[in-house]
């Protein structure tokens, strides 16, 4: 009897240990379930702004016009942004490339972040952009890396910045894009956030 116990009574250490293991390990993992750790620091609009002016050379006026029509919408502050630049082509069937930095006040670095989307729209050309993207719901940065179709598809104009809304898994990014002109239309498709460039936009 007294070795029966000793041995259940190692199984329940063991378990133990293991459950606190898998605690540690657990923001290493890709399903890592991000709802449960909401405690990300997040940007005011005025950090924003600035933000926006100063890496992606955006006037402070529009900037900031863009950014309040965002925090209208979500009534909230964003947890991150992604500061970058793409560039983009359409005949019917657009296709767009993106390279940027992801911003969280609890990372010691930025993050490199790269996107790649196809859209359907009624817009024929190209352009290069500068973009600024606020960030939703991410309490962890590897949780970025995803495809997320565009909201409804839509795109509206706020002080001659073209912004729009992509939605996964909790996670809203609201991109604020420069040099827009024609390819305000073709955000009817998804994006694909990834740690390295892919030529394939899927």
């Amino acid at each position: 009897m007294h070795r029966r116990q000793m041995i259940l009574s190692g199984l329940a250490v063991s378990g133990a240990a293991g459950l606190n293991a898998c605690a540690t390990a657990r923001p290493n993992d890709p399903n890592y379930p991000i709802r449960s750790d909401q405690t990300a620091k997040t940007y005011s609009s005025e950090e924003l702004i600035a933000a926006g002016s100063r890496e992606a050379g955006i006037a402070a006026e529009a900037m900031g016009s863009a950014i309040e029509r965002i925090f209208a919408d979500y009534g909230d502050r964003p947890t991150a942004y992604i500061a970058g630049e793409e560039a983009a082509g359409a005949a019917a069937v657009g296709l767009r490339y993106g390279r940027g930095a992801l911003h969280m006040k609890d990372l010691s670095a930025s993050m490199e972040v790269f996107w790649q989307g196809i859209s359907i729209g009624w817009d024929i050309g190209g352009n290069a952009s500068r973009v600024f993207t606020l960030v939703y719901g991410l309490y962890y940065p590897d949780m970025i890396y995803r495809r997320y179709p565009g909201i409804e598809g839509t795109a509206y104009l706020v002080g001659g910045l073209g912004v729009n809304y992509q939605r996964a898994d909790g996670i809203v990014l609201a991109p604020i894009r420069t040099g827009v002109g024609l390819r305000a239309g073709a955000n009817v498709g998804t994006m694909a956030y990834s740690r390295q460039r892919n030529v394939l936009p899927f």
